[in-house]
């Protein structure tokens, strides 16, 4: 089988564990393989921690990563970690700093090596120009954010992984560990990636960041009008979803609503309603002994049945299975 060949792209203030935890991944799965399938075999991957330079990078924290000049090599994927960011607006502002970095990712995006990001790596994919008319996800705290400041991406909140188009995304910086299981799913063969999810205590079966979203964290517009709309949702959410009459209640056009509302959240109304009740439903699941039906009563809804569905597609398990697997560790 051909070795694959990965250049994870290293720059000052990236997270290193993004890198280190991928490249020790993939590392693991080598050997694994070559105890399974036989020590002659060639490896499943060769990983180079890269950089413009081929300087030492300083990683946030302070932590120095020796890296390898770029090479003139295409390799077979280019993985650009996450950065540490200071504050919100900073994912709202162009990435100057990293503009060096941003056109060598289009550069090789163009020609024609695929591209892989974690977690907030993904705004640098976005500097790009790759996520324009691509679905794309990134750490559920800054989804949204990623939708405003790219509004022509397709952004998914609660994916873990998306690939789309030679582009791949992922949730927060511990999905590092899942775009490497991904790779080796590619790679290996289902034998040798189980044999690595056990070894290194992964589960290979996580598919969503969903269950982990905590409204409570999520970033609120304050002093604009979708900040408005949003907390007049959000002290309603047991209300029935009208936008007619929301809109009226603003004194704009429906159109309009939607169109500045979407302008400040980068979502709908309707979007922003589900997050809230969905938000207080796992905070009443996670903290009362209140039935699912006293629950879905709760936030706004009449039939246990839809809910459910709601629920389950948007954290991926449903209300019971949410509430067996999160309310012991509220309680700790």
């Amino acid at each position: 089988m051909k070795t694959t060949r990965i250049a994870v792209l290293a720059y000052d203030g990236c997270m290193g564990m993004e890198i280190f935890g991928l490249c020790d991944t993939l590392l693991v799965a080598n050997r694994v393989a070559q105890a399974l399938e036989g020590a002659a075999s060639a490896p499943l991957f060769e990983v180079t921690v890269i950089s413009l330079t081929g300087a030492d990078a300083t990683a946030a924290g302070g932590l120095r990563i020796g890296t390898r000049r770029a090479p003139r090599a295409r390799p077979d994927l280019l993985v650009i970690p996450g950065m540490e960011l200071s504050d919100r607006a900073s994912c709202l502002q162009p990435l100057r700093r990293l503009a060096p970095e941003t056109a060598y990712v289009r550069r090789a995006f163009a020609k024609g090596t695929p591209v892989a990001a974690v977690c907030v790596g993904a705004f640098l994919l976005g500097e790009a120009g790759l996520l324009n008319a691509r679905r794309a996800t990134t750490s559920w705290l800054f989804a949204a954010d990623l939708a405003q400041r790219f509004p022509e991406a397709d952004v998914d909140a609660g994916a873990l992984l998306v690939e789309d188009g030679g582009v791949t995304t992922t949730g927060s910086f511990s999905a590092t560990f899942d775009l490497a299981m991904h790779l080796i799913g590619k790679a290996a063969s289902p034998k040798v990636r189980r044999a690595v999810a056990r070894m290194a205590l992964l589960d290979d079966r996580r598919a969503s960041q969903a269950p982990y979203i905590d409204s409570r964290m999520l970033a609120r517009p304050s002093g604009t009008f979708g900040a408005q709309v949003a907390g007049w949702l959000e002290e309603r959410v047991a209300e029935p979803y009208d936008l007619k009459a929301l809109a009226q209640v603003f004194h704009v056009s429906a159109r309009t609503l939607l169109r500045r509302f979407k302008d400040d959240a980068g979502i709908s109304p309707l979007a922003h309603l589900q997050q809230a009740r969905i938000g207080k439903a796992k905070l009443l699941l996670e903290s009362t002994s209140q039935s699912v039906a006293q629950v879905t009563a709760k936030v706004g809804y009449g039939d246990v049945a839809t809910f459910g569905t709601l629920f389950k597609r948007l954290v991926g398990h449903s209300p019971a299975e949410y509430r067996r697997r999160f309310k012991t560790a509220a309680r700790q």
